[in-house]
């Protein structure tokens, strides 16, 4: 079995076989009986969000190669069909280990602390006669019964919304079932409590929407009542046709996106066999893309309780970033005498915030450039950016507006942001900027100087709460100058800029990848000290993977911590014997990229936004880093070598394509390398604290 280039297909995984089982990792945080209750209900829901994205992502773009009679096998020799095939059956059992562990183990657990999710039909009437006043007054408004028969068409569905589909008994002048749809209103609460109830106790709104039926279809006899749920594809599909600009194409395909090719029906275990096929056939699909689900559908409900109040015993504890700046720093002051390096979510966002903040204040600041990926909803950095704009500043942001499920909101964003007077460039066609760099000018009293950050992660005050990533802040020139130039690249017209301290894809990221591989690779041979260490969240670059296969083979050491999907196969004799692969699933997202090359003895150190994917060299704006001071090397290099020490809650994966936890020594103490971070980061605030003679609450 070979690839399409004639490489060993053996030698590769799947990625969406390898996407799964990241998947399967995830969810093996909420089977694990050591992490908090709350903590366990979160990962259950992670694992059921990413399903959805990976049947909207991926097992849509198998059914157009498939549709487009598309037959070439993938790196691991499989065709589009074959794909298919596999990932719908380890879908559904993924989907089952779901629901099991959420109705037989996580359901029980949270009523035995209080916590219950109860049905309709166990609550005590005077509570049931409450909720039916709630359905009264704030959901049958909301709702709106469709009938579906020879003049109005089964309606419209949107991907992930949740419908009520009833098979009302045949009119008086027919022999047939008819059929309704209503819409479970996506704005209100999934969850609502009971009033009166003896502790948390929640009811389904669905479940209160299904017993009320009556006041939208009444006196109409309802034989069946089910619910459903549709995933679609999510591709955007962009084009140059008809001289539409990026802004009104992604808007337009937006509204495509609303009625695009089904990739999964969910609906209830016990539908009939009757109303089943109604479905097929109204929705067009095939059986197999029916899946039957034993338990409510969306588990992402499930997130709806983490941050229940009072419930902190149920959580991990929690902790005080550390802000390396003091509160009220002058940024810029700090800048110029000497680099930041942040690591998140150890250590505060903060700076990053005060630095836009303080650009857009600081009168001698006469440009913010700025790339956006995804933002917070109200970020305070984009409204930094908004005032910036309206002093009259030079405001320029690079926004990607199809930053996957992110569209329609960068879309608002950039347009507030045009409308306060900033330059909102939209990307360049054909490609994603996913780099991030923030870069100021401002005028001091020898001139003009710039100032940088650069970052492996969103510029996202929330998610920098939850995800690992690193920042540099610095004003050095060379960095600087780099900086501009990849700007100017992205806003004007210009040959691909020629950088001395960055490396930017797609022009030329991975020829340098490869060139710091194969240098690897020269050091072994000739008996000098190589070695590589990376942490990336996927690996599925063919030629990426062929270097360090040929590394390998040379002698190097190579160690990845690669958070998904990975397509190289460790420990191949002869091929990848000096490779090992783990992946981390811990309280806190694995988000950042790490590169570190031996160099013979003179260690390399760079951090980058690119995962080690085909698409990140070729199809995005991405930027890769040097982290040159001494001290931040150590400290870039100390976080990287204890992730490949953790015993806790590393997975390793095997040549076999599987993942599996190693058993520790019995004399071998346990080591989590995020629960090390945090300790590090708690002895730092004490200092800080007895410095400062204040005391720190957790935020």
């Amino acid at each position: 079995m070979t690839s399409t280039n004639g490489r060993n297909a053996s030698l590769f995984i799947n990625r969406e076989l390898s996407w799964l089982a990241f998947d399967e990792r995830v969810l093996g945080e909420a089977e694990d009986e050591t992490v908090p209750l709350l903590e366990r209900l979160k990962f259950a829901s992670i694992a059921a969000a990413n399903l959805d994205e990976f049947f909207m992502v991926r097992v849509a773009k198998l059914k157009r190669a498939i549709e487009d009679d598309d037959v070439r096998p993938d790196l691991a020799g499989m065709t589009p069909a074959e794909q298919l095939a596999a990932v719908r059956n380890r879908a559904r059992t993924l989907m089952a280990r779901i629901y099991t562990l959420t109705s037989d183990v996580l359901l029980p657990a949270l009523a035995s602390e209080g916590i219950r999710i109860v049905a309709w039909d166990t609550v005590a009437p005077p509570e049931q006669a409450a909720l039916t006043s709630f359905f009264r007054d704030a959901v049958l408004p909301v709702l709106t019964p469709l009938a579906v028969d020879a003049s109005r068409p089964f309606p419209l569905l949107s991907s992930l919304s949740l419908n009520l589909v009833l098979l009302l008994e045949p009119g008086a002048d027919d022999t047939q079932p008819r059929l309704a749809v209503v819409q479970v209103p996506a704005g209100l609460a999934r969850l609502v409590r009971v009033p009166g109830a003896d502790g948390p106790t929640f009811v389904l709104l669905e479940d209160i929407v299904r017993a009320s039926l009556a006041h939208l279809f009444p006196g109409q006899p309802i034989r069946e009542v089910r619910c459903i749920r549709l995933s679609r594809d999510a591709e955007l599909e962009l084009d140059d046709e008809g001289g539409r600009t990026q802004l009104e194409q992604v808007e337009r395909e937006l509204r495509r996106r609303r009625r695009s090719d089904i990739t999964r029906l969910e609906v209830d275990a016990d539908v009939s066999v009757e109303m089943r096929d109604i479905l097929e056939d109204r929705l067009d699909i095939e059986a197999e893309e029916v899946f039957l689900m034993p338990g409510p559908l969306d588990m992402r409900l499930l997130m709806g309780l983490v941050d229940l109040p009072g419930c902190d015993r149920l959580r991990e504890p929690a902790f005080v970033p550390v802000n390396p700046l003091e509160d009220d720093a002058d940024v810029f002051t700090v800048l110029d005498q000497r680099d930041v390096l942040l690591h998140h979510p150890y250590e505060s966002f903060d700076p990053v915030l005060a630095f836009v903040a303080q650009a857009a204040q600081d009168p001698d600041v006469l440009a913010i450039k700025q790339t956006l990926y995804r933002a917070t909803p109200g970020s305070s950095l984009i409204e930094s950016l908004r005032r910036a704009a309206e002093r009259n500043k030079q405001v320029t942001v690079v926004v990607e507006l199809t930053a996957r499920f992110d569209e329609e909101r960068n879309i608002q964003w950039a347009r507030a942001l045009e409308e306060a007077g900033a330059h909102v460039v939209y990307g360049v066609r054909g490609y994603k900027t996913h780099a991030k760099m923030c870069l100021v000018v401002r005028r001091t009293p020898t001139g003009l100087r710039r100032y940088l950050h650069l970052g492996t992660g969103n510029y996202n005050e929330r998610t920098a709460r939850v995800y690992t990533d690193f920042g540099l802040m610095t004003s050095r020139p060379a960095f600087c100058e780099d900086a501009s130039a990849v700007f100017n690249a992205l806003t004007g017209y210009s040959d691909p800029p020629q950088l001395h301290k960055l490396a930017m894809a797609p022009t030329g990221l991975r020829q340098r990848l490869l060139r710091l591989i194969r240098r690897e690779q020269r050091f072994a041979e000739s008996g000098r000290p190589a070695a590589i260490a990376a942490k990336v969240n996927a690996l599925v670059d063919e030629q990426v993977i062929l270097a360090l296969y040929e590394a390998s083979t040379a002698g190097v050491d190579i160690l990845l911590c690669v958070r998904g999907i990975c397509a190289l196969r460790p420990g191949v004799p002869g091929v990848s014997e000096r490779v090992r692969v783990v992946s981390l699933v811990d309280r806190f997202l694995e988000h950042s990229r790490i590169y570190r090359f031996e160099n013979g003895g003179d260690q390399e150190v760079y951090l980058a936004s690119a995962d080690w994917m085909t698409r990140n060299f070729d199809h995005r704006i991405e930027l890769m880093f040097p982290i040159e001071h001494s001290d931040h090397r150590r400290t870039v290099t100390a976080a990287l070598d204890a992730m490949f020490r953790d015993n806790v809650k590393a997975y390793h994966l095997d040549a076999d394509g599987t993942y599996r936890r190693r058993a520790r020594a019995r004399d071998q103490p346990p080591f989590r390398v995020q629960q090390a971070l945090l300790e590090d980061i708690s002895r730092m605030a004490d200092t800080a604290r007895q410095r400062a003679g204040v005391s720190l609450q957790p935020r």
